[in-house]
């Protein structure tokens, strides 16, 4: 099996990024079960709220199949800033061509030959110095660029694998039809798909309703935090190796607080490990998250100054529950001296619509764990 040989890191705890099988903790019957899968011709859809680690495992994945197949195609895409069809086909375009290129550095001339109708573009990063690569492609070929694409790899004669993260964007895209004509190009592509998306629901509805194109088209992946038990033997085995040591009480409490979320999980150890070679107190990690809620604060200020008093007085009333079941209940009101329930509807519906708050099955959250502990020490 090939191994892929990267530098050792200062902090293993990596909370942005993959950097590799050692710094990636558990997962190894998803990741087993996705290979499989995609391996034996199934696409496969992720669906989990955010800051679970769905990248992160896509990577994973990738970095299996490699190991298994070092001539294997895996391209990843994030669509998240997509806007339209154009977008899309420029961002898939790109990816492809610079997943190419590193493959072939050495075949560059021959590699944009073949991409030429695309007309691609190397420049350098005028502060970096590191190359940069560009498309332009012709809005008006965008099918025609889609469906040479999709030629492409089906030409490749090699095992070919996407991932297309936040693919819950193509449902925005102003473009009728697009979702059908993506399913129509991708039915009958011999490369694997992964599809990811941070919206839950809209990634159940593509993909779960008769009604839709994609429907019944993957296997779905409900990727859930992981045990407790093995990521605590992952991050105390990197403080022990420095001769350290990381106190199962504090993991729990960290772990319990963030209900498992690998981000704010590998964040918080990143600063413990940071600052201290035995962590031994919960107090150490409440200073940890004093420490990330300093640095948030600017951020989160400005973002209160874009709500309005009840969105704001919604927020911090959900905040100081932790979770609630019922927002127009008269209990509810009364205890944070709200406005009436359909103010607090149309609060909350704003409050949705920009994720800031969650639905869970049994009640509504503030998304963002650290935005949540902000808005509690507010008086």
């Amino acid at each position: 099996m090939a191994k892929e040989k990267r530098k050792e890191l200062e902090n293993p705890f990596v909370y942005k990024g993959y950097e590799g099988p050692n710094y990636f903790c558990d997962r190894e019957k998803e990741t087993q079960e996705m290979v499989s899968a995609l391996k034996n011709g199934r696409n496969l859809t992720i669906l989990s709220p955010r800051k679970i680690g769905k990248t992160g495992l896509i990577k994973h994945v990738f970095n299996r199949i490699k190991a298994e197949n070092k001539d294997a195609v895996c391209v990843y895409i994030d669509v998240f800033s997509t806007q339209n069809l154009h977008d899309f086909v420029q961002a898939l375009g790109t990816a492809i061509v610079e997943e190419a290129l590193q493959r072939e550095k050495s075949l560059m001339g021959k590699v944009l030959d073949y991409f030429k109708a695309w007309r691609p573009t190397i420049s350098f990063d005028t502060l970096t110095g590191m190359p940069t690569l560009s498309l332009n492609i012709d809005p008006s070929h965008d099918e025609f660029t889609l469906s040479g694409i999709f030629d492409h790899l089906e030409r490749s004669k090699k095992e070919v694998y996407v991932a297309i993260d936040e693919f819950q964007q193509v449902a925005n895209y102003p473009e009728k039809g697009t979702e059908a004509l993506l399913r129509s190009r991708i039915q009958f592509s011999p490369a694997g798909f992964i599809f990811s998306g941070s919206r839950q629901h809209i990634m159940a509805e593509m993909f779960g309703s008769p009604k839709r194109p994609f429907y019944q088209s993957t296997d779905f992946v409900n990727l859930q935090p992981l045990p407790e038990a093995a990521y605590y033997d992952f991050a105390r085995h990197f403080f022990e190796a420095r001769k350290g040591s990381l106190s199962e009480e504090v993991f729990h409490d960290v772990y319990q607080r963030f209900s498992g979320h690998t981000w704010y999980v590998q964040l918080l150890m990143n600063r413990l490990y940071e600052e201290t070679k035995r962590v031994e107190t919960v107090q150490q990690a409440n200073n940890a998250i004093l420490s990330v809620l300093n640095t948030l604060s600017p951020q989160y200020e400005n973002l209160m100054a874009f709500l309005t008093n009840n969105q704001i007085n919604l927020l911090k009333a959900i905040a100081k529950e932790g979770k609630v079941e019922q927002t127009r209940s008269n209990d509810f009101i009364k205890r944070h001296d709200l406005p009436s329930p359909s103010s607090i509807k149309t609060a909350l519906d704003v409050l949705l619509d920009k994720e800031l708050v969650y639905a869970e099955p049994d009640g509504y959250i503030v998304y963002d764990r650290f935005l949540n502990l902000w808005l509690q020490r507010l008086k």
